[in-house]
């Protein structure tokens, strides 16, 4: 349907929405016992329980009709099958193909199976980093590699890092690190304790173009040349991720070390292709197909289970039911995990970049909020930081929870600590504190004491959250993890009728700045705003 807003579903949530506006969680879940067993799913390991929102089984039902109006399962199956659902670019979306086995049925782009071509390009890449790992592949010096270095920034930075990070117990024997900052702190300190002998850096860009990595790999290369070694020798210590395999090979990477990417995969969806480069390194390729076999199996669940008990679908309904009916002002994640704390950088991109437009599919303005506003911090950390504003806040904002149930650790207590403060989170931000519960906690105070003081101690509840349990965090659950996000934000997309795969808004701050920067290296007169000029004339008071 062209216009969602427009459609009987839509506007049957709207009523819905007026009429259970004083719903109150805490009063569903005394009046029902079985909440929890009705409102959560499990999958592997994963348990999601939504029973913590502002919904009833007809709020769902009535999501799952608008689900069904926007012609969801169908624009899934486009997807699926290969469909250039991405119109603005004309291109396929098939970050899912990447993950299926050397034996799946064929998918079809352009009338030539990609499964193939995936399987190639991801023995090669897996091939690669063992030989770093096991020492086959040494410096040219002949010295064991020691050190990765990833070049990247956006989609080509933001998932590797994320899975480096989150499976730190199961890292090899090579260092891996990350470069994606332009400003030139980041490549310095990166640097600064490592030894060229022992370092290879991998340039990640799918056009072989990109600004900010570009910069930092010329900046990487003249490291390497100013540190003795010879030009030739980059060919053993660098490698590249890119669809312009020409330009790779004319920056002086060896085409053994040219690692193909596919026009129909989006840099924010492409952890799972030669991109998770720096993660095979870092875990070695069982623990990457592990990781690959994760999201399979999220995505066959996302396929082929009904929209009622579809977990990425639900996560996608109840996340439009308090952005565009409750008038939510943005959506918290909250993962109590430290090897987790990339995960909400990583989602805001993923949503954020996904979902941030005003236009639909057919260039008309979109008439209802779409994305969100994204944000999150590890547990407990945050707790002490913005969850003041989630309890007493005026502000209605969701928040997921993702909590691992087991850890490699074991240190003291405190995993438990960390588990018992996301469980009590979840249920304080439901039940609240009464003025009369606040009052009676304060029975000791004298009496006028009492009354200035339990107005303070109140707190409103009724604050919605999923939790999104996992048995622990390892290569498997994360690749389920992060495929259910994927699926989430493509499913909001397709019932917006928006292109969740294109991102024009990232590219034109980019050509401003290809202007701008041959300003700064020489004072000029400058045809711009006031603002800018003024701007521009302050770095060159600073920059003499």
């Amino acid at each position: 349907m062209n216009n969602i807003t427009q459609s009987a579903a839509w506007q049957n949530l709207q009523a819905h929405q007026i009429n259970t506006a004083n719903i109150r969680m805490r009063e569903l879940f005394e009046a029902d016992p079985q909440r929890f067993d009705n409102m959560h799913e499990t999958l592997h390991g994963l348990l999601f329980d939504y029973s913590k929102n502002r919904i009833s089984e007809e709020t769902l039902q009535l999501l799952c009709e608008l689900a069904e109006t926007a012609g969801l399962e169908q624009q899934a199956e486009a997807m699926r099958r290969g469909g250039k659902i991405n119109i603005s670019e004309k291109r396929a979306v098939l970050h899912t193909a990447l993950r299926l086995p050397a034996d799946a049925a064929p998918v079809l782009v352009d009338g030539e199976n990609v499964i193939p071509a995936v399987h190639r390009e991801l023995d090669r890449a897996l091939a690669f980093a063992e030989s770093l790992i096991n020492g086959v592949h040494t410096g040219a010096t002949g010295k064991r590699i020691t050190d990765f270095v990833h070049i990247g920034i956006g989609g080509s930075d933001l998932g590797p890092q994320l899975a480096v990070q989150a499976l730190q117990p199961f890292h090899k024997n090579v260092h891996v690190h990350f470069v994606s900052n332009s400003d030139d702190a980041n490549i310095a300190q990166v640097l600064a304790p490592l030894n060229a002998e022992t370092t290879v850096f991998c340039v990640a860009s799918k056009s072989f173009g990109t600004p900010e990595t570009l910069l930092n790999a010329h900046a990487a290369r003249a490291w390497f040349r100013d540190s003795g070694l010879r030009e030739a020798d980059i060919a053993r210590h660098f490698a590249a991720i890119s669809s312009d395999v020409a330009a790779a090979r004319n920056f002086g990477i060896a085409p053994d070390n040219v690692f193909a990417m596919f026009d129909w995969v989006g840099g924010r969806y492409s952890v799972w292709s030669a991109i998770g480069l720096p993660v095979m390194v870092a875990v070695g390729s069982t623990h990457f197909r592990k990781f690959l076999s994760g999201a399979h199996a999220m995505d066959e669940h996302f396929f082929n289970t009904p929209l009622r008990r579809n977990i990425p679908v639900l996560l996608a309904l109840i996340g439009i039911w308090y952005g565009n009916f409750c008038g939510a002002h943005g959506q918290a994640v909250v993962p109590y995990s430290h090897n987790l704390r990339r995960l909400p950088g990583y989602l805001q991109q993923l949503d954020m970049e996904s979902n941030g437009k005003r236009r639909t599919l057919h260039g008309d303005t979109v008439e209802c909020h779409t994305g969100g506003i994204v944000f999150g911090e590890e547990g407990v950390n945050c707790q002490h930081a913005f969850f003041q504003l989630l309890h007493q806040g005026t502000r209605l904002i969701p928040a997921d929870f993702i909590v691992p149930m087991r850890t490699p650790y074991k240190i003291g207590r405190q995993h438990r600590f960390t588990v018992a403060n996301a469980f009590a989170q979840t249920e304080a931000l439901m039940r609240g504190k009464t003025l009369e519960e606040a009052r009676a906690e304060l029975a000791a105070l004298p009496e006028a004491e009492r009354e200035e003081l339990a107005p303070q101690k109140e707190f409103p509840g009724n604050q919605p959250s999923n939790s999104i349990l996992i048995e622990e965090l390892n290569p498997f659950n994360l690749g389920m993890l992060i495929a259910m996000y994927e699926h989430k934000v493509f499913a909001q997309g397709a019932i917006w009728g928006i292109n969740s795969f294109d991102q024009w808004g990232v590219e034109y701050g980019k050509v401003l700045a290809k202007n701008i920067e041959p300003e700064l290296a020489h004072t000029q007169n400058t045809q711009h705003d006031t603002s800018t000029n003024g701007l521009i004339a302050f770095y060159h008071k600073c920059n003499p």
